[in-house]
């Protein structure tokens, strides 16, 4: 009796095998599942920034606005009769006692 419980017990632990460990088992269903939410996180982010590429490409192609906004924000460029000023903030320090030393 004791040999065909262990038969039944060896039976049993190599059926159960391929069904957690084998190429389609439960762990590899489950790494698959988080392969699949993670690509489709990255192809989310991925359809955002061509919407954003794909809206600056329809504006560029509709009107001057566009190009003159990008003109000022990326180059600096100013039009004729205006003045471009550029504040620069100096850094400021955090310790009271760095200006109490300098003066």
């Amino acid at each position: 009796m004791k040999i065909a419980t262990y038969v039944l017990l060896a039976i049993l632990v190599l059926l159960q095998y391929p069904l957690w460990l084998g190429s389609g088992g439960v762990l590899a269903v489950w790494r698959l599942h988080r392969e699949i939410a993670a690509q489709e996180q990255e192809n989310a982010q991925l359809k955002e920034r061509n919407q954003a590429l794909e809206a600056d490409v329809n504006d560029l192609k509709q009107g001057l606005a566009a190009i003159e906004e990008r003109a000022r924000a990326e180059l600096g460029m100013v039009k004729k009769g205006e003045v471009f000023i550029q504040v620069i903030e100096q850094p400021r320090d955090k310790t009271p006692s760095a200006d109490k030393k300098s003066k």
